[in-house]
């Protein structure tokens, strides 16, 4: 086991896209397995992801700095440093935070790595499933209704 530091973390634990939101994987540069561990920097005006809920995924959430916006749900939550909450797994709970003030949203992101999960985007109807260790992204309009399991069923 060897002690690491957040701001001593190499290239391939942290994260950044094109207007600033980073991510810092503390779990998976200690060697953690079952769980990641993430510290989120979401700049003003940014937002932590895109609207999304989980199947498998079990998260939970603590601001350690600033304050916000959380969508959860369809309803705008404020929250500011020292709140927190669980996201419970399977119970299709679509969330995100958006930055609504001045400076950094710090938010300290726990939740199980799970080998097979499904991400839902309702505002896009995009489903993300990963499976057998691909990943596989599809539209929830291009779901065959008419398929059936039924072995004798052939249409």
């Amino acid at each position: 086991m060897e002690i690491k530091n957040i701001e001593k973390l190499s290239e391939g634990f942290v994260w950044q896209d094109s207007v600033g939101l980073i991510t810092r994987s503390l779990g998976a540069a200690g060697g953690s397995q079952k769980f990641y561990v993430n510290i989120d920097y979401v700049p003003p005006k940014a937002y932590s992801s895109k609207y999304h809920s989980h199947s498998q995924q079990e998260e939970f959430f603590i601001i350690l700095s600033g304050n916000g916006t959380l969508r959860i749900q369809n309803k705008e939550l404020s929250v500011k440093q020292g709140d927190f909450f669980a996201k419970p797994s399977a119970q299709n709970i679509a969330h995100t935070f958006y930055n609504s003030g001045n400076e950094s949203l710090v938010i300290l992101d726990i939740g199980t790595n799970e080998k097979e999960d499904t991400c839902y985007y309702p505002d896009e109807d995009i489903y993300l499933q990963k499976s057998n260790e691909q990943r596989r992204i599809f539209r929830g309009s291009d779901l065959d209704q008419l398929w059936t399991s039924e072995p004798n069923n052939i249409k």
